[in-house]
């Protein structure tokens, strides 16, 4: 295991409640509500065989496991994975690394990576994530990743009332760079801008990529009202505006984060495509 991936087993198994994130806050609930619609959208019909990388502590599984799906659970952190098997329902599960998969070729109708990109703040780690996931993904089947948006940090930061000087130049630095300061909070990461996820998918060789935004553009609202007398009319405005501008190419960044999907070719196209470029 090298050091970022100590850092971020260390992060969730000693400082973070992933298993409480969903309904934590009403940007974590818009990112539940609408992550799960656009999945059903995208992904085959039951009982597909769903492998879902970076599961954490098994909420999406669960829920597609509910829905008919065959799921196979891989993450970084044993913990997580100890509460994915024990879980209700319980989901197979087992530890792994997003850039090495101790999966099959072509065994999934569909990948899922809803949180090792934001994780690896090298382009060529995320890249050679997005390739290993097309590589156990059937031809034709899907690939579905999300990243956390370029302007996540400082519009939290704006709505929450915590947007203090420092914030501020974090919202510089964030604007060339990319890359979160832990020291700031959370864990070291990186947030993407729209072309960039759509460039490493290609990257991959993924083809036809395309990016919805999750939360929508009023997420933000729904924080700055979430303890007030109008926070559930916000929420469900909220939840309304990002169903409508779910794909608006001058709103897709303005969400917390965003989720891409990409079609695994078929074996003929792949004829002198030579393997995937993974350079930084």
């Amino acid at each position: 295991m090298d050091h970022l991936s100590g850092e971020i087993v260390a992060y969730y198994t000693d400082r973070y409640r992933e298993d409480l994130r969903l309904t934590a806050r009403p940007q974590a609930r818009l990112e539940r509500t609408r992550t799960l619609e656009l999945l059903r959208e995208s992904l085959p019909e039951p009982p597909a065989r769903i492998l879902d990388v970076g599961g954490g502590t098994g909420e999406y599984a669960r829920a597609l496991v509910t829905l008919g799906y065959r799921v196979r659970l891989l993450d970084l952190v044993p913990a997580h994975v100890a509460q994915a098997r024990a879980g209700r329902p319980a989901v197979d599960a087992d530890v792994a690394d997003a850039r090495s998969l101790p999966e099959d070729d072509d065994g999934y109708d569909a990948t899922l990576l809803l949180g090792p990109l934001y994780h690896l703040p090298h382009r060529a780690d995320r890249c050679r994530a997005l390739a290993e996931a097309r590589r156990v993904t059937r031809p034709g089947g899907r690939v579905l990743a999300a990243a956390i948006s370029r302007f996540a940090g400082p519009l939290d930061f704006a709505a929450t009332g915590r947007l203090d000087d420092r914030m501020v130049e974090e919202a510089k630095v964030l604007l060339t760079d990319g890359r979160n300061d832990p020291r700031v909070g959370f864990t070291h990461a990186y947030f993407h801008r729209v072309e960039e996820l759509v460039d490493e998918f290609r990257t991959a060789g993924l083809v036809d990529p395309a990016v919805d935004g999750i939360e929508g553009p009023a997420w933000i609202a729904a924080e700055a009202a979430a303890d007030g007398s109008m926070a559930e009319t916000v929420f469900t405005a909220a939840l309304r505006l990002a169903r409508v501008y779910r794909a608006e190419p001058a709103l897709v960044a303005a969400s917390a984060h965003l989720l891409a999907r990409g079609t695994v070719p078929d074996h003929a196209s792949d004829i002198g495509r030579g393997e995937p470029d993974l350079l930084p």
